[in-house]
């Protein structure tokens, strides 16, 4: 019995990653730790103080669920700021100190650093939630909650800190230089300061609610599953991101995230079957429509943004079918091929739909071709100018929102200026990704008429192939030069 029990310890002392070992032991001994969990223990003990003075004055009053909310709040602002803070800089000091290279020669890498990174601070928050642990238990007594709403809450902040930390990881392998990294500071610190809000929020709407209300409300249990699978796949999705940012070129590094998103996308479809299937609202439908559509649109931004230049033995087993290879061409033909993919499954529950509403077929097809048409127009107008600079990645991402913000002002108003008509949409106002959507969805007049708004969509369909093909056609020229020298 020994020599088995000996093996399995030896074995998983060695798939035990030593660098979660590493950031715990440093972790707790530094000052933040020390001083961040005083402070909450201290908080709560003043908060339990507080309830025993409030129950003896008050009687049986029940009070749980403010005390609840409280010891939350406390646990919160480690879990939702500190914790992924901490494991933002502890990342980003490896790359600014130069020692991410001695990390790579001890043979663990990217992946398993990342892993250990994520995993030490899952740790430490794990030490955070079994200090509050019996402070939350005790507002229980108090009355006024139940056990599986608390048990609810303290999981989705679970899976929410999980998530913000992995934003975090995945921040701080964004920039290079000072500068970037400067910015990648402030937009995290931002982030983290709107999830900690989001957190707390979320926390006393569903305490407020109840578990027993939320069980009987379709939207409300549909909203928590799909944050629920949100927060999951996206979270593998920005872990593969980050750790393809951080192998070297000569390797693979698009694989993992690219597949992230293919499964993501795949399985999401078949969630929003089993959802469909009990609903069968063509409202639900459209909704999910939207949301899928702005992900994959941001998601291929990312892709379509790759740098050129993959070595010489992963171009030679390149193939026009390889879209999981690095590269901005094949990460855009992906991005084209999954919104398509995406429009087509939604478009299936939108005209099965027994629960009609005023959103038809031609909104939900609408939908990927704004996003193909503005996805593919900073490719190849980046490329007119022959200069490797505007080519960049960080250049061309912020020609998107710059275009995009453009395609929200400039059709509209030179469709105001031209022909004043504020009623009905002309054919250049219906170039707005906002105002187009909301006319196809509501089908106001003319597209009313259905032979009509089928032509005005055919349009915009046109336009945005065109578009694609430009900018198909802009990348596979950049992708030559760039191999070619």
């Amino acid at each position: 019995m020994e020599a088995p029990r000996a093996w399995w310890l030896a074995r998983w002392a060695e798939r035990l990653n030593p660098l979660v070992v590493k950031e715990v032991r440093q972790g707790l001994r530094s000052r933040v730790f020390w001083l961040s969990f005083g402070l909450m223990l201290l908080a709560c003990f003043i908060l339990s103080l507080a309830a025993y003075v409030a129950t003896i004055e008050e009687g049986l009053k029940p009070q749980g669920r403010t005390f609840f909310l409280a010891f939350f709040f406390c646990l919160g602002m480690v879990h939702f700021f500190l914790l992924p803070y901490g494991a933002y800089r502890s990342l980003a000091r490896e790359r600014e100190d130069e020692t991410w290279v001695l990390l790579l020669l001890t043979g663990l890498g990217p992946r398993r650093i990342l892993r250990g990174k994520v995993a030490s601070s899952l740790v430490q928050g794990g030490l955070y939630a079994s200090a509050v642990g019996p402070f939350l238990l005790f507002s229980y007594y108090l009355n006024g909650i139940d056990l599986p709403t608390l048990l609810l809450v303290l999981l989705l902040g679970a899976c929410w800190f999980l998530f913000l930390t992995v934003v975090a990881v995945c921040t701080a392998t964004l920039a290079e230089g000072r500068m970037g990294r400067g910015l990648a500071h402030l937009a995290l610190l931002g982030v983290l300061g709107l999830g900690l809000i989001y957190g707390q929020v979320s926390a006393y709407f569903l305490c407020e609610q109840g578990f027993r209300s939320l069980l009987a409300s379709d939207d409300a249990l549909a909203f928590i599953l799909s944050a629920l699978w949100l927060m999951i796949t996206c979270a593998w999705l920005l872990f593969e991101t980050a750790a393809a940012r951080l192998s070297l070129p000569t390797e693979n590094y698009s694989w993992g995230p690219r597949r992230a998103l293919v499964v993501q996308t795949v399985l999401s479809v078949l969630v929003v079957l089993l959802g469909w299937w009990d609903s069968s609202s063509q409202r639900m439908a459209f909704e999910v429509s939207v949301l899928g559509c702005v992900l994959l649109t941001l998601c291929g931004l990312v892709l379509a943004t790759d740098v050129d230049g993959q070595a010489r033995s992963l171009r030679a087993a390149t193939r026009p079918w390889s879209l999981l290879r690095p590269g901005a061409l094949r990460g855009f033909r992906l991005a084209v091929l999954l919104l398509l993919f995406w429009t087509a499954a939604c478009g299936v529950l939108i005209v099965l739909s027994t629960r009609r509403s005023s959103v038809g077929l031609p909104a939900v097809v609408a939908l990927p071709l704004y996003a193909l048409l503005y996805l593919s127009l900073p490719l190849w107008v980046a490329r007119l100018s022959r200069s490797p600079v505007f080519s960049s990645p960080a250049v061309v991402r912020l020609l998107f929102f710059v275009i995009g913000g453009l395609g929200l002002l400039v059709p509209s108003l030179v469709s105001f200026l031209l022909w004043r008509e504020e009623e009905s949409p002309t054919f250049l106002s219906l170039l707005n990704p906002f105002l187009g959507l909301i006319s196809f969805a509501n089908g106001e007049p003319p597209l009313d008429e259905p032979a009509l708004a089928w032509r005005l969509l055919g349009c915009v369909g046109l336009l945005a192939a065109l578009s694609v093909f430009l900018a198909d056609r802009s990348l596979a020229a950049r992708e030559r030069e760039v191999h070619a020298a």
